[in-house]
């Protein structure tokens, strides 16, 4: 996977924030606590926050594959311009066996680019969104193609964030300017090859109207590629060519050059104009892309990512069941060994005895000790990790959501259920809800030599 550009990372900041507006806060006490060992400001750490939970929950790997989705719908888009291309210029000249009709050609050629472009300019200027049919048509196959429950955010997600600076517009003109001026390129060239390959004649034909409209219209349309050199059929041609002769080779160079050039100058060139304006406006508007800190859902992240003083205890309420454990990747953890219990008496003797690369943390047996020790695993995320619970105790429900919460800072965590004391028995039913317990939490139980695991790394 590529690294996240500046863009992803906002754009994954939102698609989190979206993801709770509908489901409703995510367990994110470690994803904080990372993020205020990172510093920076408030936008910095709510962004460590949301990458965090992106990582944890898949969404960071469904915006590659949405991307990807992106880039394949985009190909197709661009596949589908430059058949339709081609398909205007054959629709425009024929086979060559009839005389072009020129301005029913040109309307073939330029037609619907027109209707179109101008829809799209009136978009522009009348609504804050414009109009970009083709951009809607890339975002749609986009998701289509990437078909993740975790991608469902995204795109709207991208929408709202491109939004606060009015730039999906310019984006999806981008994106409907440059498929377009993709097309009227693709015409050209098919154009150029029919009329290398193949001999036309050019005429005008009416009903209604009389020649000298057909004169002026042809000069005025002609005058804009007149200043680049493209010849224009004089009036003596144009005339010549409305009573169907059309065997006059200056006639026929004549014609094809000022349909060449009227292509260019009113198809291809507005075009391309526009997509290097978008272009301009794009970049421009994303570098001063930022989140909208005063979004309600990020104001209350404040106090709880850049807290004015630290407050230990239960702060929010039990879930109604713990969640599962989703620990760090291998790239994200360092080569360490840390050795832990959780309210032990002093009945159990402890520690016992380690190598000196093993971390003793001591017993958590309160709540600044725990603190402490979540702190400190936030910094260095250490390989292993081994966790040891007395087993005459119930495992409630504080309990485990501590292991849940020790067991997303360490690369491999397990469980040891200590002996019980000389002279005393353990209760096989309080054994299996432990059991139980810690399936649920997907975590692994060792009690054949736990030590020599935490060292090594093999059992």
């Amino acid at each position: 996977m590529t690294a996240l550009t500046p863009l992803d990372t906002l754009w994954l900041t939102e698609a989190v924030r979206l993801r709770e507006a509908q489901a409703g806060p995510l367990d994110d006490l470690q994803a904080c606590r990372q993020a205020r060992t990172a510093q920076g400001d408030l936008a910095t750490r709510i962004q460590h926050r949301a990458l965090h939970l992106a990582e944890r929950d898949g969404m960071k790997s469904a915006l590659y594959r949405w991307k990807q989705g992106a880039r394949l719908a985009l190909m197709l888009l661009m596949l589908l311009s430059v058949a339709s291309g081609a398909g205007l210029a054959f629709a425009a000249l024929g086979d060559g066996r009839a005389p072009v009709n020129v301005f029913w050609a040109l309307g073939s050629l330029l037609g619907v680019n027109l209707l179109l472009l101008l829809g799209w300019s009136l978009g522009m200027l009348c609504t804050r969104q414009g109009s970009a049919s083709l951009g809607q048509v890339w975002l749609w196959l986009s998701a289509r193609l990437a078909r993740d429950a975790q991608a469902v955010q995204l795109a709207p997600a991208l929408l709202v964030l491109l939004q606060r600076q009015r730039l999906e517009r310019w984006a999806l003109g981008l994106l409907s300017n440059g498929l377009w001026l993709l097309a009227l390129l693709s015409a050209l060239v098919v154009m150029l090859a029919l009329m290398a390959t193949r001999r036309y004649g050019f005429v005008w034909e009416t009903t209604i109207l009389g020649s000298e409209t057909f004169v002026g219209l042809t000069q005025a349309l002609g005058a804009l590629p007149a200043w680049l050199g493209f010849s224009v059929p004089d009036a003596e041609m144009i005339r010549a060519s409305g009573n169907s002769l059309t065997g006059l080779e200056d006639a026929r160079q004549s014609w094809a050059a000022w349909l060449v050039g009227v292509l260019l100058i009113y198809g291809i060139l507005p075009r391309l104009l526009l997509a290097g304006l978008c272009l301009w406006r794009w970049r421009r508007g994303r570098q001063a892309l930022r989140l909208d800190l005063e979004d309600p859902a990020y104001l209350q992240l404040r106090e709880r990512l850049m807290p004015s003083s630290e407050r230990l205890g239960v702060n929010d309420v039990a879930p109604a069941q713990v969640h599962q454990v989703r620990a760090p990747t291998a790239a994200m953890t360092r080569n360490g060994a840390v050795l832990v219990a959780i309210e032990l008496d002093d009945q159990q003797p402890w520690p016992p005895a380690h190598a000196d690369s093993v971390v003793n943390a001591g017993v958590l047996d309160s709540r600044e000790s725990r603190h402490r020790l979540l702190e400190h695993l936030a910094h260095t995320l250490p390989a292993r990790l081994l966790i040891a619970c007395d087993p005459r105790r119930s495992p409630d429900r504080g309990s485990l959501a501590l292991i849940a919460e020790l067991a997303r800072s360490a690369g491999n965590t397990r469980l040891w259920l200590l002996p019980a004391p000389p002279g005393q028995q353990l209760d096989p039913e309080r054994l299996d809800d432990w059991q139980v317990a810690l399936r649920d939490l997907q975590l692994t139980c060792t009690d054949s030599a736990p030590m020599n695991w935490l060292e090594t790394g093999h059992d």
